[in-house]
């Protein structure tokens, strides 16, 4: 089992702009005004290419598939949500809150990475649970410690307990659930992906331990990440605000690790938390203050591992 894939699968949005369905729950995105859509959608494509290219440079195998005009998709940049990838062949497929990102489930992704070699066994496909409102936003919702078999997740109405459990069951991992919070005009309310205030790298984790409001929740979070050997790397929430927890360890050429973040995530750590991420990884960061700001995703939510097996 590997915790860090090389390959990743990102998709280049074609109509990107703030979606009005996901900011009922995600207090990260803002309106930019003044500014025209097709404005918008022109500095996100500049992003993505950018930061694409950058990831290619240190060896990054990225599958770039372009989004399609023939539904309004405007955060498909974080494809993350709906699709997991394992070892094994397997693929998780996820229930989305907002009702046009169902849209960006296709096929023709699956079809693309087929074409490139890799192996798909079996589609695990929770997507019905949105007939009953229930959703769990892929490894958004779910942070997976691949090597350990655990799998953490906070609560929210994008990550249901039971669904979560019922991943566990099916891809064996041991769940640990908790539910962090954020302050939003002064009451706190709850962080809507668990991949915004955690990121688990291979020997360590950078976690926002006071957004976990119950202290025996964030104690229980706390013994597993220790007793796994993890050396915990704590941010604070103005640093989540930043989307410091959005981050990646990723491999490069030869196998080196990166850990990849956005510019604005970078900028609001402090020199002795870089340097204690610098004993693990070297850092790659890349400024998407546009998909950030009205997309409230970043760097790791752009990007999905790809885990799968590759024929001979």
């Amino acid at each position: 089992m590997q915790q860090t894939t090389n390959t990743i699968l990102m998709i280049r949005p074609i109509n990107f702009r703030m979606n009005e369905q996901t900011a009922v729950n995600n207090y990260y995105q803002e309106h930019i005004d003044n500014v025209l859509p097709e404005a918008i959608n022109i500095k996100a494509q500049k992003e993505f290419d950018i930061y694409v290219e950058k990831l290619r440079q240190i060896g990054v195998h990225v599958v770039v598939v372009n989004d399609t005009k023939e539904f309004d998709t405007p955060d498909s940049v974080f494809p993350n949500n709906w699709i997991s990838f394992h070892e094994n062949g397997n693929i998780g497929v996820y229930p989305m809150f907002a009702e046009n990102r169902r849209f960006e489930r296709r096929d023709d992704i699956l079809d693309k990475l087929e074409e490139e070699g890799f192996i798909i066994n079996q589609i695990v496909d929770y997507t019905s649970a949105e007939e009953e409102d229930v959703f769990l936003e892929g490894t958004g919702s779910v942070i997976l410690d691949r090597v350990n078999r655990k799998a953490y997740c906070s609560l929210s109405p994008r990550a249901d307990e039971d669904l979560f459990i019922e991943f566990c069951e099916d891809f064996e991992y041991t769940p640990v659930i908790f539910t962090a919070n954020q302050t939003v005009n002064g009451k706190r309310k709850v962080i809507y992906h668990t991949n915004v205030m955690m990121c688990l790298g291979e020997t360590f984790a950078v976690i926002c331990l006071n957004s976990i409001d119950n202290k025996k929740e964030r104690k229980n979070v706390i013994k597993h990440l220790k007793e796994n050997g993890k050396e915990i790397v704590d941010i604070t929430e103005n640093q989540v605000a930043n989307f410091a927890g959005n981050m990646l360890q990723v491999k490069g050429t030869n196998d080196e690790l990166y850990l990849i973040m956005s510019q604005s995530a970078y900028d609001s750590l402090t020199a002795s938390q870089i340097q204690r991420l610098e004993k693990h990884s070297k850092i790659l960061s890349s400024s998407l203050d546009t998909i950030e700001v009205c997309g409230g995703g970043s760097a790791r939510c752009m990007m999905a591992e790809v885990f799968l097996p590759k024929k001979n």
